[in-house]
């Protein structure tokens, strides 16, 4: 799957693993730059420039991101949240406009990943500026697709 997915920049190696304060689940590293994208502005004031920030994959959990003694949650981001939200207007893949919605109603479902690959081929995949976990959305499009297909 790395072979599709958009080519990202260096992740900072942490310096402990950090686990969600609501759900002690350990999410993944996001860049500073994904917080300054996505929060909105009120909430952008609040970013540690010195912290690691985590995303937390937990759909049921309301928190985004975290850190030591900082807490985002979905309703500090300027965009939906895939997969905490699945309204038919949440992008899954927010590079290129496949909501859920989108995805669900496509007659031509194997389409879609061809669609996204060429595009990334292309070079025109921005994942950590547009999607809220900062990494690539294709293992996110695989698992809508599956959900959709059962």
């Amino acid at each position: 799957m790395s072979e599709g997915c958009c080519p990202s920049h260096a992740q900072p190696q942490p310096q402990q693993r950090l686990a969600c304060p609501t759900n002690g689940q350990v999410g993944r590293i996001v860049q500073r730059i994904t917080l300054g994208a996505l929060l909105k502005p009120e909430a952008r004031q609040r970013i540690q420039p010195a912290a690691q920030y985590w995303f937390c994959q937990d759909p049921a959990c309301d928190i985004v991101y975290y850190t030591e003694g900082a807490i985002f949650t979905q309703h500090d981001l300027a965009v939906p949240v895939w997969p905490k939200q699945r309204a038919p207007t949440t992008p899954v893949c927010y590079c290129f406009g496949w909501t859920w919605g989108r995805i669900q109603a496509a007659l031509d479902k194997p389409a879609i990943l061809s669609d996204i690959a060429a595009q990334v081929k292309a070079g025109n995949c921005y994942c950590e500026v547009t999607n809220p976990q900062g990494a690539c959305c294709l293992k996110n499009l695989t698992i809508a697709l599956q959900t959709v297909q059962q």
